[in-house]
């Protein structure tokens, strides 16, 4: 039998395998972080939508209609 045909075995040392998944870990870190972020700024900007006078008028309308854009008159 041709020993060619068969394939060699992929050999990760200890080393490699802990840099690769620090390197990952840190890829999924930043997401976390951005996503955090990102988050606390739409809280910070729905919360100063729901102040609006707009809104207001919406939740005391009775047939459902706005009577202006929710970000503000133009």
């Amino acid at each position: 039998m041709n020993s060619n045909l068969l394939p060699k075995p992929l050999i990760v040392t200890t080393t490699q395998l802990t840099m690769i998944l620090i390197a990952v870990a840190t890829v999924f870190f930043v997401l976390i972080i951005f996503a955090i972020l990102k988050m606390y700024k739409l809280k910070a900007e729905n919360k100063k939508l729901m102040q609006t006078n707009a809104f207001k008028d919406y939740e005391n309308s009775d047939d459902g209609t706005p009577s202006g854009h929710l970000y503000g008159e133009s």
